[in-house]
């Protein structure tokens, strides 16, 4: 039994291995609408040079995003000047540009091409309240905030704010997605926003004065590591045409494509790439935050897409994150048996090593899920498939060595004894009488690891590995519940298909035994 799990997993390897033998230009981007579309932007940019490109979208927060830089699995990523100024180097108060580039230089890491607008932090409430400025947040103690989880613990976010401003409230943390349909329930009555989000108008929101002038500039730019230029001059050429592209209005009315008349992605990009290529881009001066452009009110307007739910399920791209899904289940349960049982094996046999064994998957187990693939990124190096297995192997042990022990420890004595008694060796009574009487036990472990696993292999999507939590995770950023059911549902199948083939493979060896 084990010997064949052990050639399916080798078997399987190469899979593994080929998905991530190319090497282009790697694109990385956090997981909030503008930086998927200003990554589609700088992708779609190299692959126009020539230069083989991929875009690992929606990589999670700063800290992971970063990390994936630093280690060399993105080569660059969309950043702003007061995350890098505040948040990355840790600067207590706003530095120059020139003293960033120093210390990022020490980090083997550049900054450069400006594309043109600011997107600064801000807090809004409803149009109708009655607060204007930050200052006034303090005079009304009873307001309820829903910040992001990411604002409300970085350097330049809500601690520094609160303290500046007077305000004594304690913020609920809520995903940048679904803030504004928290806010106009009225669940919340402030939020913190990207001062170029469509919804500001669309949803007719406040953005209230920094009159202490907290917020520093957040201008839009591209951190890399140094040996990009020479790696990829003609990408890298190509990607400097963009400087000063992109103003605020156009940016406000590119996030609109995207949340609230739901285009792709890579189409918007295409789209503004071909319009820019078609018509001499001049960058002018950023629009205040008052003024908005009237695309985001044309988009907010107009029908989403003219698709339902099960068109964007069964869209082109279903078959590919299938087979991604698959393969980072059917890998990780696989390797988890190889080292999963031979663990319960052992657990079984020796009574003093059982506890500890148990005691050690169990731990592994209590780990939460984005903790574990932030710690893995810069153990292994790497984002994407290989951190995604290492940690669906981490979840998938545990049933699997418990079962193996149970299922050991529950063949009765007296059979052990009477094949002692026939002169049967110890490998050769667990290899004949044990495993097999052990196997219907053994298999409702591996059950439950792969049942498991397919919904946990949702979380291989920020870190770039794909699979169904692809659109489950863009669509929590574009807070589009149609797109994140049409990753859910096909997760939910997949989970009750393999349900079902564990269950016949049960039957199958209840009748063998």
């Amino acid at each position: 039994m084990i010997h064949r799990l052990i050639v399916l997993f080798l078997l399987c390897v190469p899979f593994v291995a080929g998905a991530s033998a190319a090497e282009p230009l790697r694109v990385g981007s956090k997981r909030f609408t503008e930086s998927y579309i200003l990554g589609e932007i700088v992708t779609q940019t190299a692959v126009a040079s020539g230069t083989p490109a991929r875009h690992l979208q929606g990589l999670g927060n700063t800290a992971i995003v970063l990390e994936a830089l630093t280690s060399g699995a993105i080569d660059v990523y969309p950043e702003y000047t007061g995350t890098i100024d505040l948040e990355i180097l840790g600067h207590k108060e706003p530095s120059s540009l020139d003293a960033m580039r120093v210390r990022l230089r020490e980090m083997g890491l550049g900054m450069a091409v400006p594309l043109g607008f600011n997107n600064t932090y801000a807090l809004a409430v409803k149009g109708d309240a009655a607060v204007r400025s930050l200052s006034e947040l303090a005079r009304h103690p009873g307001l309820r905030y829903g910040l992001s989880h990411e604002f409300i613990g970085r350097a330049d976010g809500w601690a520094g704010l609160a303290r500046r401003y007077g305000i004594t409230a304690t913020p609920r943390g809520l995903d940048h997605g679904i803030a504004y349909e928290a806010l106009r329930a009225g669940q919340v009555d402030v939020i913190d926003i990207y001062s170029t989000d469509a919804k500001i108008a669309a949803y007719g929101l406040r953005v209230l004065a920094d009159d202490k002038a907290y917020f520093p500039r957040y201008d839009a730019v591209l951190l890399y590591r140094l040996d990009v230029p020479a790696r990829f001059p003609a990408a890298w050429q190509a990607i400097k045409g963009l400087e000063g592209g992109i103003r605020e209005p156009d940016m406000i009315a590119l996030n609109a494509e995207a949340e609230i008349s739901h285009r792709a992605f890579p189409a918007i990009a295409h789209d503004w790439l071909a319009r820019r290529a078609s018509t001499p881009h001049t960058a002018t001066p950023a629009a205040p935050l008052s003024s908005r452009p009237a695309a985001v009110a044309q988009a907010a307007g107009r029908d989403a897409d003219g698709t339902g739910l099960w068109p964007r399920m069964f869209n082109a791209d279903l078959w590919r994150l299938t087979r991604q899904h698959v393969l980072l289940v059917g890998v990780s349960v696989l390797l988890a048996c190889a080292i999963g049982i031979p663990l319960g094996v052992a657990a079984a046999a020796w009574p003093r090593l059982r506890q500890s064994v148990l005691a050690a998957v169990g731990i592994l187990q209590t780990v939460p899920s984005l903790a574990l693939l932030a710690m893995l990124i810069p153990l292994l190096g790497a984002i994407g498939t290989i951190p995604a297995l290492a940690a669906l192997f981490t979840y998938a042990l545990l049933p699997i060595v418990r079962n193996t022990c149970t299922g050991l420890l529950q063949v009765p004595q007296g059979l052990k004894t009477a094949a002692a008694a026939l002169g049967l060796s110890p490998a050769q009574r667990l290899w004949h009488i044990e495993l097999p009487l052990a196997a219907p036990v053994m298999l409702a472990g591996v059950k439950t690891a792969a049942v498991m696993s397919v919904g946990t292999a949702t979380i291989a999507a920020f870190i770039g590995a794909g699979g169904y939590g692809e659109r489950i995770t863009t669509g929590l950023a574009l807070n589009d519940h149609q797109l994140m059911l049409a990753g859910a549902i096909p997760a939910a199948v997949l989970a009750l298909l393999t349900q079902f083939a564990f269950d016949l493979a049960e039957r199958h060896a209840t009748r063998q035994r």
